[in-house]
């Protein structure tokens, strides 16, 4: 499995990558998908509201946005299941907001990212339910696991 983050140039690196690959490391773990490569780009409200009116026909930035790809890349013979894109600008403003840390706004993203990857979505109330719950049992996981490190 190969994560690879992409940094916007205008963006300091303030986010803790190896959190964000952990996160969705262990999120394709749990769907037993480690035959898989990813690309997480963290970008800014602007490159991330071009992105959304192109794709989503939505004016708008927004936090995250999830792109799946799905073909064999030649190079590595893995599946290439696509590209995570997250904006650092609002993950910081929703982070300010529910008061924790920038850190863990962006692994919620990278989570919540991979699992539409995964073909979660979250569009009716039961899809949300059972989304929600397995993106919380990761965050609870990796935070915890975030703070062993530490100590």
């Amino acid at each position: 499995m190969t994560i690879l983050i992409q940094f916007e140039e205008s963006l300091p690196p303030n986010v803790d990558c190896n959190l964000l690959k952990r996160a969705i490391r262990t999120t394709l773990e749990r769907h037993n998908r480690t035959d898989v490569d990813i690309t997480l780009q963290l970008t800014s409200d602007a490159n991330m509201q071009q992105l959304n009116h192109t794709y989503r026909g939505v004016d708008a930035t927004t936090d995250v946005l999830a792109f799946n790809q799905d073909y064999i890349d030649p190079e590595t013979d893995r599946l290439y299941l696509g590209d995570i894109i997250i904006s650092v600008e609002t993950a910081q403003s929703q982070a300010l907001e529910i008061k924790h840390p920038l850190d863990h706004e962006c692994a919620l993203l990278a989570v919540h990212g991979t699992l539409h990857l995964l073909g979660y979505d979250h569009y009716d109330p039961e899809e949300q339910t059972i989304m929600w719950t397995i993106q919380d049992q990761i965050l609870k996981d990796l935070i915890i696991n975030s703070q062993e490190d530490v100590e």
